[in-house]
């Protein structure tokens, strides 16, 4: 089964909806037949690498709510966070621009990395506060992620998986994505949002049984005399 994740680094919901299909594929039946390809999303393209200010004040000038709201509502989406074991420390979140983020991500990909490069870098910045639009930030998770050193400098140097990350935000555009997380399961079924485990369970279910019908046994008819010599003392 496949499934593509449009996901961004600095997206809480992205973060937790992550982790919660991890717990629902933990109790899937065929989990070992799950392959996930991840796809590129960004909440703010206009983004500084570093953003100013702190994220509260950020989302209260974006929705034009009050600060304490802001506050509220960043509370609330990290106690959702901390409820499947993820820390999310809003306070010192260094919003900004995760366009090279993503195409490190890419990089990771072609190394067989890029679930870690997803968690290192959401890690990164919802744990330890780091900005992920920093170059030096970036050579740092890189880094931890194993990614090679001169492959890293090259990216960065450059715009090489700058046409992957376009491309994923124009499928995403063709599909009418507008927020994300968004999974998309073998390209016809969608979850969207960071929906409740049982709910992600039922539909990695659902979506297995569409598309992996059990196969009907077939029946061969016989003449009455064949039919009763086949029967037996529990039925025929």
């Amino acid at each position: 089964m496949k499934i593509e994740i449009w996901s961004d680094i600095v997206c809480p919901f992205c973060y937790i909806g992550k982790r919660h299909l991890e717990l629902a594929l933990e109790q899937f039946e065929h989990k070992d037949d799950v392959d996930i390809i991840w796809r590129s999303f960004e909440l703010d393209p206009t983004a500084p690498a570093v953003a100013e200010g702190n994220l509260a004040e950020k989302i209260s000038k974006k929705y034009g709510i009050s600060l304490e709201k802001a506050e509220a509502s960043q509370r609330d989406i990290a106690a959702r966070a901390e409820a499947v074991g993820l820390t999310f420390n809003w306070q010192k979140a260094r919003y900004g621009n995760t366009f090279d983020a993503h195409r490190m991500v890419h990089l990771a990909a072609q190394h067989g990395l890029v679930d870690q490069a997803e968690e290192t870098f959401k890690k990164a910045y919802f744990t330890d506060g780091q900005a992920v639009g920093d170059p030096q930030v970036l050579r740092s998770v890189a880094a931890e992620i194993g990614l090679p050193t001169d492959e890293v400098e090259e990216v960065l140097a450059s715009d090489k998986f700058a046409d992957e990350v376009r491309d994923d935000e124009c499928k995403a555009q063709e599909l009418g994505i507008s927020g994300v997380p968004f999974f998309l399961l073998e390209e016809k079924w969608a979850i969207n949002g960071a929906q409740p485990v049982e709910m992600i369970l039922a539909g990695l279910r659902q979506v297995w049984a569409e598309t992996h019908p059990t196969p009907q046994p077939t029946f061969i008819t016989v003449d009455g005399a064949d039919a009763a010599a086949s029967c037996g003392p529990n039925g025929c």
